[in-house]
């Protein structure tokens, strides 16, 4: 069934898919979902308009996971604006900031949202994400390392680094 519906299920999720890294993740798990349900599948032509199904509603759950993400996008970009909005020396680009933000690692930017969003420290951070918590430390280090050099690059100047870390005292 994969070798016979592979090329249609791709090309159904290529078009539908704003890169070819998304629709790859599609497919991925539309037969994934077919794998957990084989007793499910039907036979013959049945099965590809099933995979198509299943398709379309992985389709429907990763358009609504990218909302997701740029709801996320906003809300930190409105948290980031809180912060440094009031900052007496505030002459920061705040646009300037979120763009530097987005270009950071996938990685960085979790972690770094993952504190600023959600408020967790590093214990729960570690729990999230299934690491040490001194995993989290170090990583959490160099994101904010990361993050205030491409600040610097940018020539964005930020507040002192208490505004850089509203949840300052938290990590033990």
């Amino acid at each position: 069934m994969y070798r016979e519906t592979y090329g249609r299920i791709t090309a159904y999720a290529a078009r539908r898919c704003v890169s070819p890294q998304d629709a790859a993740d599609v497919v991925a798990e539309t037969f994934a979902v077919a794998w957990r349900r084989i007793g499910e599948v039907p036979e013959g032509e049945q099965a590809t308009l099933w995979l198509y199904g299943v398709a379309r509603k992985v389709l429907a759950n990763h358009y609504r996971g990218e909302v997701r993400r740029q709801a996320l996008s906003v809300e930190l970009d409105a948290e980031m604006a809180d912060l440094y909005g009031t900052a007496p020396d505030s002459g920061v680009e705040l646009t300037a900031i979120a763009q530097i933000f987005r270009t950071l690692p996938d990685a960085d930017r979790e972690l770094l949202s993952l504190v600023a969003w959600e408020g967790l420290d590093r214990r729960q951070i570690a729990t999230v994400l299934g690491l040490s918590r001194n995993a989290v430390r170090v990583r959490l280090h160099r994101a904010r390392r990361r993050f205030a050099r491409a600040l610097a690059e940018a020539d964005v100047r930020f507040a002192p680094e208490s505004r850089l870390n509203p949840t300052e005292g938290r990590f033990s």
